[in-house]
């Protein structure tokens, strides 16, 4: 960044700029002044997998800083921007690197997610991270709380929320197609888990930093059923099925039923692995009543077997990923990229509403527009917050085998004190938030 631009963040830092909005009045990156055209410096933390389609989507900009603890998963993206200053560590990079850059993305695993982001906002960097946003309910609400105070461009990502499909299914839903809707079902196939921890210690790869691989998480030898992919599996490093694709299911009655946070939950499945997630899962929500909309249960089911009783009562098509709103009128199903209201011959002759919800000018370019001008994305972490939230409190109730009576506001379920290892977990010497 120039000289300039440091100048003016240090008089946003500490200046009220009255009846211009909150985001002008605060934020600490936005440059007014500039053309919305001028290119942002962007640092990427976790550039492997579904990192690099992230430093991919905005590559667009100037990509100043690289970071990953793999040198043989981090070398596409290295060779892509061989410019790029390149990092094994991220704390490393943001010390050195934070007057040069305007925000970061983070694609880690999971449970790297909230130190690097953390850090980072603390140090007034927008950011973009991957879905789920944290790894442990806590984590959810400080990055949001943290976002609101710095006043930053946010976005957590779970690109579908981009596509026409959901916006299509959310105009439907909120125009009372269907009716109130009191009930929703979520399922996926997936079955993540269900194995015990190994017991031999191969040696670590050439090029792979293993305990800053482990970051916060406490100290275990270096497996490849851990990394690059499998560490999902296991709850020191991910959450599983419903870690891994709740955010993208739950999301669509999460914006179309306006939902927030849960007041009970409650879990079915095997006895619980205390290393490996459950492969077969089932989780109801119970969400309170929202202004004129009634209170909703939705339910989670994971596993290739794990089937909605009312799919084979109503006979509905059996679309193995799938989220079902139930109204008063009738029912809605949708995936990633289809939707259907049923009974068919019920809707046959009904007349779509015209679209309301603009299109998106794509996930990763709302986050880059709204950190240059303030515009609104559509994730960011106030919305996708307390979404991370609710699909990890199906994780708390599952492993702590208890019907969780959720207090909010105290992020505590006031009648299970096991929890709270769950819900706030320690990290390893050396690591914090």
């Amino acid at each position: 960044m120039t000289k300039h631009r440091m100048t003016r963040r240090e008089m946003l830092r500490n200046t009220t700029l009255a009846g211009v909005g909150v985001w002008m009045a605060g934020a600490r990156n936005l440059r007014a002044e500039s053309s919305p055209n001028e290119k942002l410096n962007i640092a990427a933390i976790g550039i492997g997998g579904r990192g690099g389609d992230d430093v991919n989507g905005v590559g667009a900009e100037n990509i100043v800083a690289l970071c990953d603890v793999d040198e043989a998963r981090g070398g596409p993206m290295f060779e892509k921007f061989p410019q790029a200053k390149r990092y094994k560590d991220f704390r490393k990079l943001l010390d050195e690197m934070h007057s040069k850059i305007d925000a970061v993305v983070i694609g880690t695993p999971d449970h790297t997610h909230a130190p690097a982001a953390a850090m980072a906002m603390r140090l007034s960097k927008h950011c973009y991270c991957e879905k789920p946003l944290t790894h442990s309910v806590f984590e959810a609400r400080t990055l949001a709380n943290l976002a609101r105070e710095h006043k930053l461009a946010t976005q957590m990502g779970t690109q579908i929320h981009a596509g026409d499909n959901y916006r299509r299914v959310v105009e439907l839903v909120q125009g009372g197609a269907i009716g109130a809707v009191r009930q929703v079902e979520v399922r996926f196939p997936g079955a993540m888990g269900g194995m015990d921890r190994p017991t031999d210690t191969p040696p670590v790869p050439k090029g792979l930093d293993w305990d800053l691989w482990l970051g916060p998480a406490q100290e275990r030898p270096y497996h490849s059923a851990y990394v690059p992919f499998n560490w999902r599996n296991w709850w020191a490093f991910g959450n599983g099925t419903l870690g891994d694709f709740g955010c993208h299911y739950m999301d669509l009655p999460y914006w179309a039923l306006k939902l927030k946070y849960p007041t009970r939950i409650e879990s079915e499945g095997p006895p619980p692995h205390p290393e490996s997630a459950a492969p077969l899962l089932t989780v109801k929500y119970e969400f309170p009543q929202r202004g004129d909309l009634p209170p909703v249960t939705m339910t989670w089911r994971n596993g290739p077997n794990n089937v909605p009783a009312i799919f084979k009562e109503k006979n509905l098509p059996n679309w193995e990923a799938a989220v079902l709103f139930v109204g008063e009128k009738g029912m809605l199903l949708a995936d990633y990229g289809r939707h259907q209201l049923l009974p068919e011959a019920q809707y046959a002759d009904f007349k779509r509403p015209d679209p309301s919800i603009p299109a998106s000018v794509g996930h990763h370019q709302e986050w880059i527009n709204a950190c240059k001008t303030g515009s609104p994305t559509t994730c960011s972490f106030d919305y996708s917050g307390p979404l991370t939230e609710t699909v990890l409190l199906g994780v708390v109730s599952y492993r702590t085998g208890s019907k969780l009576e959720w207090d909010a506001e105290n992020l505590k379920a006031t009648n299970c004190a096991a929890a709270d290892p769950f819900i706030h977990p320690e990290y390893r010497k050396g690591w914090t938030l």
